[in-house]
């Protein structure tokens, strides 16, 4: 990886970071009792890391992103649990997406180097697993599962929106 992709890299989590703390932190779409709808981008910052990223270097990254926002979110190591699972098995996800062809040494998983469908694949997974994860760390019971399964989908479905709305504004720099 050069310094190009690795200033990009930093550059994206820090936006990405400071939109979800300051931005999306605040933001409740809440209708009466149906409080399901949530924003979190932070963990495409772990899922737009390129693709030969050392594992080790990925658990890292995602412990530390994860450690932040919860400081932020005032959840005792909830957000940092599930990222780093994100990152434990987006090695894993990766090989089972693997083009025919295989990755490129330069290769990063974003939507102009891996084509829309793969991009929305890849991402959907991802976001799923992290999201599951996330919401049953949260309710650290499974008594709780539709709600666990319905914050997961409502939860998903906007972040990913959202996410690629910022990846097609900013596809120069991102």
């Amino acid at each position: 990886m050069n310094n190009t992709a690795i200033y990009r890299n930093i550059v994206r989590a820090i936006g990405l970071l400071l939109l979800q703390l300051l931005v999306l932190n605040r933001v409740d779409l809440g209708i009466g009792s149906f409080h399901y709808i949530h924003f979190l981008i932070y963990p495409f910052i772990i899922l737009m890391l390129p693709v030969n990223t050392p594992k080790a270097v990925v658990l890292l990254a995602s412990f530390a992103i994860g450690i932040t926002v919860d400081m932020f979110y005032n959840s005792p190591g909830v957000h940092a649990a599930a990222l780093v699972v994100t990152g434990y098995l987006r090695a894993l996800i990766l090989r089972f997406l693997a083009p025919y062809e295989g990755y490129t040494n330069k290769t990063s998983p974003t939507l102009v180097q891996t084509g829309f469908s793969w991009f929305i694949s890849y991402t959907s997974v991802m976001m799923l697993i992290h999201c599951f994860a996330y919401f049953s760390f949260e309710a650290f019971t499974f008594v709780y599962f539709f709600d666990i399964f319905l914050n997961t989908i409502f939860t998903v479905i906007p972040s990913l929106v959202l996410f690629i709305l910022l990846h097609l504004i900013f596809r120069s720099k991102f």
